[in-house]
């Protein structure tokens, strides 16, 4: 059995933006074949994130797939987007990466994760490490935690 492809990890900073290199590899994965259960643009991060930066994200998944490397789409991001200043992309960036769930529904959705990934290591809950981010939930179910 192969080993899965990750995208990188929410906590890579492209131009300072969390989660931007991980939208552009999910795009380019997706495409390939590679993931198909992850959520894709119109929820989660990678709708926060697009939302933030102002993109159209079916114009950037079709920039994402002609190709080019992360300073070229980040070029195309900085071009199509918003202008956030860096002020307010460190601030978004590390609001990003250290919520974590706000009411009772999502205690429950992240609740859900843990025991998903408790149950893919064959372990009880209990025995993974503690975390409190939907970041560190990604880290943990990609094993980068």
């Amino acid at each position: 059995m192969s080993q899965p492809i990750y995208p990188r990890s929410p906590k890579v900073l492209l131009g300072g933006i969390a989660h931007l290199g991980r939208f552009i590899d999910k795009i380019r994965l997706r495409n390939d074949g590679q993931i198909q259960d992850y959520n894709y643009i119109t929820v989660g991060f990678d709708k926060y994130l697009v939302d933030f930066l102002g993109i159209d994200p079916k114009a950037f998944e079709q920039r994402v797939l002609i190709g080019g490397s992360d300073e070229e789409l980040l070029a195309w991001v900085k071009a199509n987007g918003r202008k956030p200043s860096e002020q307010e992309i460190a601030q978004w960036s590390q609001g990003l990466l250290v919520s974590g769930p706000k009411d009772e529904a999502a205690r429950q959705r992240f609740q859900g994760r843990l025991k998903d990934i408790a149950a893919k290591r064959g372990v009880p809950v209990s025995s993974l490490p503690s975390v409190t981010t939907w970041t560190d939930v990604i880290e943990l179910d990609e094993g980068r935690l």
